[in-house]
């Protein structure tokens, strides 16, 4: 039997913001169920990569495709989740928690009510991110942090089969960042690919399969996970291996492995 193609395939991509070249021919691919961290200084072109394959900005070289499917044919986006950096869950428009997060069932519903099974996501996807709750409350009552789960509901909601998250645990209090990696580990555990970019592996880095390094716009693979946690806050400069796979085992910070570092 065939390998299924990957969920995700960049070959080659350029792109660039305005008259700077951003993305240097970039090859990056994710297969179902695994879980891919995107590292990088900032600048380095980690943002631009991501909302490459959505979309958002427009490769000016290379290839694309989603699903075996060459982007410019590729129209099923329900099967894509994307959670930004870290922003408001509904910019000052009056929405309950519920709402902002049933509308991550558009894509499948197509505009018609939702039904037994949209409803059930919508609530599964409340409970996994802690939100259950909180479900009727207005969006606008929430804390920064709060916001960045709603977010997060939005995007399982519609049980993709892609989840692509920009910083997830950018101003995420370490309870969150707990529930988010319990998150994750039953979206990979269903076979979702996760494509995350990442400051800081916290407690997302048991769940990570492989990681990417963006260097002044290309790409390279780290073949080494013991480098993650060093890399995802010193990219330029992986100094000490040793320490890195220590302090990703035990789960830290960079602030808890090296009061001394600043990202």
């Amino acid at each position: 039997m065939a390998a299924p193609p990957p969920v995700m395939s960049l070959r080659g991509a350029t792109a660039s913001l305005g008259a700077r070249t951003v993305l240097r021919g970039v090859d990056l691919s994710l297969g179902p169920g695994e879980a891919v961290a995107l590292l990088g200084a900032n600048g380095s072109g980690k943002s631009t990569a991501i909302r490459a394959v959505i979309g958002q900005v427009p490769l000016t070289g290379g290839e694309l495709e989603l699903f075996g499917t060459p982007f410019a044919r590729f129209r099923d986006w329900r099967r894509i989740g994307y959670v930004p950096q870290r922003t408001t869950a509904a910019a000052g428009v009056p929405a309950t928690v519920r709402e902002v997060v049933s509308s991550g069932r558009l894509a499948r519903t197509k505009l018609r009510p939702l039904g037994r099974a949209d409803k059930a996501a919508v609530t599964h996807a409340l409970e996994v991110v802690g939100l259950a709750d909180r479900a009727r409350d207005s969006v606008n009552a929430l804390s920064g942090g709060q916001h960045q789960r709603v977010l997060i509901a939005r995007a399982l909601a519609g049980e993709p089969d892609l989840l692509i998250m920009d910083e997830p645990l950018a101003g995420v209090d370490l309870r969150a960042q707990d529930v988010l990696a319990e998150a994750l580990r039953e979206q990979v555990s269903r076979g979702t690919a996760v494509l995350l970019v990442l400051h800081e592996a916290g407690p997302l880095a048991p769940l990570i399969d492989r990681a990417v390094l963006l260097r002044d716009g290309r790409a390279e693979d780290v073949a080494d996970p013991g480098r993650l946690h060093d890399l995802a806050c010193h990219p330029h400069d992986a100094h000490d291996a040793g320490a890195a796979a220590a302090a990703i085992q035990s789960g830290l910070t960079v602030s808890e492995a090296d009061p001394g570092t600043h990202v």
